[in-house]
């Protein structure tokens, strides 16, 4: 009977030994996956940052376009009213005379 009481404990011990071999396991197992998702964290936010850059420079980029383009917008608005009040001067001037004369008939016309 010593013999298997012997054979129960070594059985034992293994059975503990092989609890802790598995515990070991599965420890290193839920360390590997613990640095490989702080490794993917942290590779997103490098993506998520270059992404941003990224739109950053094509939001500025749109930005000094459009800048340019207002100014274009300026001088060309410059140069349309430049226009216009050139050829409403030059109109003014043609029909002043008949304008005056218009004015100084009604004037001077007595109405009963």
């Amino acid at each position: 009977m010593a013999s298997a009481s012997n054979r129960g404990q070594g059985g034992i011990q293994q059975l503990l030994a092989a609890e802790q071999e598995a515990q070991h396991i599965v420890n290193a197992a839920r360390n590997a996956k613990l640095a490989r998702l702080k490794q993917a964290k942290d590779e997103a936010e490098k993506e998520i940052a270059d992404y941003r850059a990224q739109v950053e420079r094509e939001f500025q980029k749109k930005l000094a376009a459009s800048s340019g383009d207002s100014g274009a917008n300026v001088k060309r608005l410059e140069v349309e009213t430049a226009e216009k009040i050139n050829h409403l001067s030059t109109e003014g001037s043609r029909i002043s005379g008949d304008v005056v004369k218009m004015l100084l008939k009604q004037v001077t016309t007595v109405k009963n």
